[in-house]
């Protein structure tokens, strides 16, 4: 069955992006670690997305993407999958995402359903930001939170989420430390659900 997951990177303290969302600390972080525990951080996004049927983001995220995307010079990179921006705003349209791309203003609650259906066999990537992953949480969708912690310290910034999660403490079901220094932790968001 199809979950909800909230796939990111952050600061050490808890931060996916600059109050100014800017993503220098991540994209630019060159660190190393040749621990015996150390897995190879190569490929592994692409495995992430290999079990992704459907994407949503908020507007923030969406125009990050945008802006970041070299002037039209990079293709949308989520073409092959059905996205949903959620706005209040009619940003403009990605090129070259086509019908799968879909930019509304409505609540979680509404969409998830199609949402889900949507990623068929695979999951619904919540792609962020920390608001629209609040939504998700708040209304009880939200199956899982995988987080790279990358060991920078911004003190500010863009938070993992906007408000408390409903339900208190998370459940752990996996770790894993790359060589490049990050450490992947994965949380069950929902009591009942089994690790897997």
């Amino acid at each position: 069955m199809s979950k909800s997951v909230y796939y990111c990177a952050a600061s050490l303290d808890g931060f996916i992006a600059e109050s100014d969302h800017g993503l220098d600390w991540l994209t630019k972080y060159e660190g190393t670690f040749e621990g015996e525990s150390a897995e190879p951080m190569k490929g592994s996004y692409d495995h992430f997305y290999e079990g992704i049927g459907a994407n949503v983001m908020g507007s923030a995220t969406y125009e990050f993407v945008l802006e970041h995307m070299a002037g039209g010079h990079m293709a949308w990179p989520y073409a092959d999958k059905p996205t949903w921006v959620l706005s209040s705003r009619k940003p403009t349209r990605a090129d070259g995402a086509g019908d799968e791309l879909r930019i509304v203003e409505a609540k979680v609650t509404d969409l998830y359903d199609e949402m889900i259906a949507s990623a068929g066999e695979r999951d619904l990537w919540v792609i962020g930001g920390g608001n629209v992953a609040s939504q998700f949480a708040d209304a009880g969708l939200l199956d899982e939170l995988i987080i790279t912690v990358t060991p920078v310290v911004l003190g500010d910034g863009k938070p993992l989420f906007d408000r408390r999660l409903p339900g208190g403490a998370l459940r752990l079901v996996g770790t894993r430390t790359w060589d490049s220094g990050m450490v992947e932790l994965r949380y069950a968001i929902k009591p009942d659900q089994s690790a897997g």
